[in-house]
């Protein structure tokens, strides 16, 4: 074990995870105590394709000090305010996952129990009605929410859509500015100390050796250090997150305008995606490879895109799950290399910078303490866990089995720990949601009761009002929405106006 500080940090790999890495640690430690190395290769490349994030991204963004209209140009980035679904509870039906808050919460409960009484008496059966956020995306509507508002009217939440490489570009001169150093090169060896089996080096092709004293593995889903050198397993969640393989591809910006969200559309042996940016859209297709072929899958993709594919469909092979061990020795697995959850949520950046900002709080100074190891790794299966039940969610409640696909999944055996959620909201319409957790109350309910998961009940604080008071207040929040979406010009608008791309970005 090394008493000696710890100064010397090797990223290995670039590409989001990467260079997110990069940024984040040259912003918080600095490069006056510690030298910071990332070592990428031109020829390898990295997964790249159309990112989709959810708003903790602000707070990476603001902890960085990025001027957002910078950043959003820098990146031909569009704004979100959700994701829709279609066709996931059943073919031809449509739900919104939003950001922000359903209603406001009332006496103590949460909004939900109300909505559910007023649904039970017969009331308009659409949630989305009191969120602004879903009311913003029907209308394609955007604007920040001033920071100085003081105003009773609903906040707008948001994240972003971006180009994956554009935004390992940015991030990449912003580290550079900052001291990191980039090696460009092929890794052919990795060195480990003869007894204590920690990296001490990693070896080029061209014979240069680098020394790291903490190693972070940022190498994709072969996790060169953390698996193929450290091997510290992998626990496979197939068996509820049966999809393996996505075909990703970018087609012409469509006509139109550009939607201020994401379409998630549920297809016969998975889903595709659509993420529209300044330039281009995004599309990928997360598919299961037992019930439908690499190239029957990517032949449906091209035919369900809104304009002219720009390229020929990329296929990425995964097995969904984590590492068992995320943090092992000197060595710290970020993005693919620490496992992988389908981007249904579009959680992958934010696990990376949530794993990212909790090293950070638990680094340590000389020596690796395995306690400190353990407890890091306890927390990031925490996550991952959470993450994962939310997603076989969408999945195990469905009404659709038109498919062998969808047949599967509907009939199949889920983890207890979702068995418990869906028990208790199916009772009381309650999630059961902790603080740590990521999706809160009203993800969870949009989710659940968009696929057609109904409560049977609902909380009896809700009863303790008139119907004439609850329909006064109900009526408020739909009164507070809709003067906050007359305020919102549209989406376009508002990009051409503060932070659009250049316009040879755009023809690129």
């Amino acid at each position: 074990m090394n008493s000696q500080r710890i100064s010397n940090i090797v990223i290995v790999g670039g590409g989001t995870a990467g260079w997110m890495t990069a940024a984040m640690l040259s912003k918080s430690l600095g490069t006056q105590n510690y030298s910071i190395t990332l070592v990428e290769s031109e020829e390898i490349g990295t997964v790249g394709v159309g990112e989709a994030t959810i708003p903790p991204i602000l707070l990476f963004n603001e902890v960085l000090g990025l001027d957002e209209d910078e950043f959003i140009r820098e990146t031909n980035a569009t704004f979100k305010l959700g994701i829709e679904f279609v066709d996931w509870r059943k073919v031809g039906h449509t739900y919104f996952h939003p950001f922000g808050q359903l209603g406001v919460d009332m006496d103590g409960i949460g909004f939900n129990a109300f909505w559910l009484r007023m649904a039970a008496m017969g009331g308009n059966a659409d949630f989305g009605r009191f969120n602004a956020e879903t009311m913003a995306a029907r209308e394609n509507l955007f604007a920040r929410t001033p920071k100085n508002d003081t105003s009773a009217l609903p906040r707008i939440n948001y994240a972003f859509q971006f180009d994956a490489a554009q935004y390992a570009a940015y991030l990449r001169r912003y580290s550079e500015k900052r001291g990191v150093v980039r090696v460009e090169g092929k890794i052919s060896k990795v060195h480990q100390h003869p007894e204590s089996g920690f990296i001490q080096s990693v070896e080029l092709e061209s014979g240069r050796i680098i020394k790291g004293d903490l190693f972070f593995d940022c190498s994709g889903f072969r996790g060169l250090l953390i698996e193929q050198t450290l091997q510290s397993g992998y626990e496979d969640w197939s068996q509820w997150l049966p999809c393996n393989r996505a075909a990703a591809v970018p087609c012409e910006k469509a006509p139109g305008p550009i939607t201020p969200y994401t379409r998630s559309t549920s297809r016969e042996a998975g889903w595709q995606w659509r993420i529209p940016l300044q330039h281009r859209t995004g599309n990928g297709y997360v598919f299961c490879s037992e019930f439908i072929s690499e190239d029957e899958a990517c032949e449906k993709l091209l035919t369900r895109l809104d304009a002219k594919p720009l390229k020929d469909p990329k296929v990425l092979r995964f097995v969904t799950g984590h590492r068992r061990k995320v943090w092992n020795k000197n060595v710290v697995a970020l993005g693919l290399a620490s496992g992988f959850l389908e981007p249904l949520e579009s959680t992958s950046i934010h696990l990376v910078q949530s794993c990212l900002t909790r090293f950070i709080s638990m680094m340590p100074r000389t020596e690796f303490r395995q306690a400190v190891i353990d407890e890091y790794n306890r927390m990031v299966v925490a996550d991952y866990i959470n993450v994962k039940d939310f997603l076989i969610a969408h999945y195990k409640i469905t009404e659709r089995e038109d498919t062998p696909f969808w047949k599967h999944c509907k009939n199949m055996d889920i983890p207890d720990s979702l068995k418990a959620r869906l028990e208790i909201f199916s009772n009381i319409g309650f999630a059961n949601v902790t603080l740590t957790e990521l999706f809160k109350e009203t993800s969870w309910f949009a989710v659940l009761f968009g696929q057609g998961f109904f409560p049977k009940d609902y909380h009896p604080v809700a009863d303790a009002i008139s119907t004439d008071e609850l329909k006064l207040r109900l009526s408020r929040v739909r009164t507070a929405i809709t003067d906050r979406i007359a305020t919102l010009p549209v989406h376009d608008d508002f990009i051409a106006k503060h932070c659009a791309a250049p316009a040879m970005e755009k023809m690129a």
